[in-house]
């Protein structure tokens, strides 16, 4: 029978003791990917989104997502994070624009910064969205996945599609 890690010895749900763990500095890279339409990458270029610049917003909010993600995902540890950043590409596609959003989260510690960087660009997604959504709420927010992660005692981890 498997040993899950995260069930104490009642069944029940725990949280993993990594107080014996070494620190060590550790890094994710996490990537998600909204489709939109030209009619808004036009009016985005020209600074005519009512809220205001929703990259900007979506910055502010994926790093306030990142510090919150121990709040959000049940099992997280919180984490004193020391770097949260972003990067912001959009790309020509057959139907429109591709908005491609990075984040690079860092940390000093004994767990790793995966969950907060995945959390932290599904947050900026998703505010893209919201601050876009008057005008074009056909987008699509997919492709969300972890590219890299560095430290801790599994390493180095690159993902195939990077």
């Amino acid at each position: 029978m498997t040993e899950f890690t995260h069930w104490n010895e009642e069944g029940r749900p725990k949280m993993v003791d990594i107080s014996e763990k070494n620190d060590s500095k550790r890094t994710a890279i996490a990537r998600s990917t909204v489709l939109l339409s030209t009619e808004l990458y036009e009016a985005i270029q020209q600074g005519n989104i009512k809220k205001g610049d929703p990259t900007q917003v979506a910055q502010i909010a994926g790093i306030m997502g990142a510090k919150k993600t121990s709040e959000l995902i049940p099992m997280c540890h919180p984490i004193m994070l020391q770097g949260t950043d972003f990067t912001f590409n959009y790309e020509k596609t057959d139907t429109g624009y591709a908005l491609h959003i990075e984040v690079l989260v860092k940390c000093k510690g004994n767990t790793g910064v995966e969950m907060e960087a995945l959390t932290a660009v599904s947050i900026a997604a998703l505010t893209f969205y919201d601050m876009c959504k008057a005008v074009d709420k056909s987008m699509v927010i997919q492709d969300t996945y972890l590219v890299q992660k560095t430290g801790g005692k599994s390493g180095h981890f690159l993902h195939e599609r990077a």
